[in-house]
C-alpha cells in the first residue's frame, strides 16, 4: 500500500483489531488475517506514539493532532509532523488505522 497520509483527513483505529493496555503500555492485536505483520502480530507503541495514538478518535484531522501534540510538548510543529505521519504511515500500511469519514 503507498497511500500517503493527508493532514486534512481524520483516521481512527480500524475495527479489526482489539487495544489493550498492559503494564502501561499500548498493544494492538490484528483480528483479521493480513492485518499487522506476519513476523510480529502484536504491535506495541511507545510514550510517544501512545500520546499520538490517544488523538487519532476518527474525529480530528491528522492536522489538528499535529497542533495539540505542539503545544501539549511546546515542540517545533515540523519535528511533532515528522513523528505523527511516521507512525501514520506504518499504521496504515499495517491497516491498524482507517480512513474515517
Amino acid at each position: 500500500m503507498s497511500e500517503k497520509i493527508d493532514l486534512d483527513r481524520v483516521y481512527g483505529p480500524s475495527d479489526d483489531i482489539v487495544v489493550r493496555e498492559i503494564e502501561g503500555e499500548i498493544v494492538i492485536v490484528p483480528l483479521a488475517s493480513g492485518i499487522g505483520d506476519m513476523e510480529d502480530e502484536l504491535f506495541t507503541l511507545n510514550e510517544t506514539a501512545r500520546a499520538i495514538w490517544d488523538r487519532i478518535d476518527g474525529r480530528r484531522p491528522v492536522a489538528t493532532v499535529i497542533r495539540e501534540l505542539a503545544e501539549d510538548y511546546e515542540a517545533p510543529a515540523g519535528e511533532i509532523q515528522e513523528d505523527v505521519v511516521g507512525l501514520l504511515q506504518e499504521l496504515l500500511i499495517r491497516r491498524m488505522i482507517v480512513e474515517r469519514g
